[in-house]
C-alpha cells in the first residue's frame, strides 16, 4: 500500500514539474518589418521552426514588411486587426526608426511580449590601420574630430547610437562625428578595409568571420563584459562608459483579451526554453537576452528616452 501511495506521489510530483499544458495556437502570421534575412527575419524564423517543433503553434507563416526603418511593418501591424493570431519581430533599431521618421505609431500602440535575443557591436577598423587601439583612435578623435569618419547604417540606427555613446563617453560632442552612412553590412566592410571610412560597426555575429581572419581588427566591443571565447575588450574596461545591445523581441497587439495574452506568453516562455531555441541562438553568435513581459515593457520604454536623448545630441533631432 505504501510503495502505490509512494508512485502515486511520484507521479503527481513529476506532473506538477511539468507544468500546465500550452494550448497550441493556430494559423499564426509573424511580422518582420523588414527585408529576408536581416535580424528580425532570422528571429521570426527561428520562432517559425520552434513554436511548430515544440507544438506549440501550427500554420505559421511569416510575412516580410520592409521599409522606413521597419516603420511601414509596424504601421501595418498597429492598423491591420486581423482574425489570426499575430505577433511582430521589433528591436533597437526599430525604436531609432520610429524616432527618426516620426512615426504616428510606436510600440506604445502594441503588447510588448518579450525581449528575445542581442547582438553586441564591436567597432573595428582596416587590419592595417595606424589605429591599434581604441585608446589611438580616440587620442584622434578628442584632437581633430572631423579626421575620423564612422561608417554605418542610417542616421539613428545602432551605429550611430553605438558611436555617439562613445563620443560622449570620450568627451566629445556627439554632434561632431563624421557619419558616414553605408547601405549594407558588405558596404561597411569594403569601405573599412578599403579605406574609404575610418572605422565600421556591426552586429559581432556579422563582423566575426573578418575579425577572426585578420581582415578587420576589432578595438573593441560593445557589451558590459567580455563575451565568452571572444577576445575583444570592452568599452568599458578601457574606461568608456559605453554599453550598447542591439536587442530583437517579439510584440503583440495592445487590445488582446487576458487569456489570449496568457497563451501568448506560455508559448513564449516555452519557447526560450527549449534546446533548439537555445542552440539556434548560439550558433548565430548572439547572446540570450529574454525578458518576461511586464520586465520588457519597462525596459522598451527606457530605451526610447535614451534614443530620444542621445539623437538630440547627435543632432537629428531639435
Amino acid at each position: 500500500m505504501k510503495k502505490s501511495m509512494t508512485i502515486v506521489a511520484a507521479a503527481a510530483l513529476a506532473f506538477a514539474s511539468a507544468g500546465p499544458a500550452v494550448a497550441e495556437i493556430k494559423r499564426l502570421e509573424i511580422t518582420a518589418p523588414a527585408a529576408a534575412g536581416g535580424g528580425y527575419d532570422q528571429n521570426a524564423r527561428i520562432m517559425q521552426q520552434v513554436l511548430q517543433k515544440e507544438g506549440l503553434a501550427s500554420g505559421i507563416q511569416v510575412v516580410n514588411q520592409p521599409g522606413a526603418g521597419g516603420t511601414i511593418g509596424l504601421a501595418n501591424y498597429v492598423n491591420n486587426k486581423k482574425r489570426t493570431p499575430t505577433l511582430l519581430i521589433g528591436g533597437l533599431a526599430l525604436v531609432g526608426a520610429i524616432i527618426t521618421n516620426k512615426s504616428t505609431v510606436s510600440f506604445e500602440d502594441t503588447y510588448p511580449l518579450a525581449r528575445l535575443s542581442a547582438d553586441y557591436q564591436p567597432i573595428v577598423v582596416a587590419a592595417d590601420s595606424p589605429y591599434k587601439t581604441v585608446e589611438d583612435l580616440i587620442a584622434k578623435f578628442k584632437a581633430d574630430p572631423g579626421s575620423i569618419s564612422w561608417g554605418g547604417s542610417g542616421p539613428g540606427s545602432t551605429d550611430h547610437m553605438l558611436y555617439g555613446l562613445l563620443a560622449k563617453a570620450a568627451g566629445v560632442e556627439p554632434s561632431k562625428i563624421n557619419y558616414v552612412v553605408l547601405t549594407s553590412g558588405g558596404e561597411m566592410l569594403s569601405g573599412v578595409m578599403g579605406g574609404h571610412v575610418t572605422v565600421g560597426t556591426g552586429g559581432y555575429s556579422e563582423l566575426s568571420a573578418q575579425i577572426n581572419a585578420g581582415k578587420v581588427r576589432a578595438l573593441a566591443i560593445s557589451s558590459p563584459e567580455r563575451l565568452p571565447g571572444i577576445d575583444i575588450p570592452t568599452f568599458k574596461e578601457k574606461g568608456y562608459d559605453v554599453n550598447l545591445v542591439n536587442w530583437r523581441a517579439v510584440f503583440a497587439p495592445k487590445d488582446l483579451k487576458a487569456e489570449e495574452k496568457q497563451e501568448l506568453e506560455q508559448a513564449i516562455d516555452k519557447m526560450v526554453k527549449s534546446e533548439d531555441w537555445k542552440a539556434a541562438v548560439k550558433q548565430r553568435g548572439w547572446s540570450d537576452a529574454y525578458m518576461p513581459p511586464a520586465e520588457f515593457a519597462a525596459f522598451v520604454k527606457q530605451e526610447h528616452v535614451r534614443a530620444e536623448g542621445l539623437f538630440k545630441e547627435l543632432g537629428l533631432l531639435k
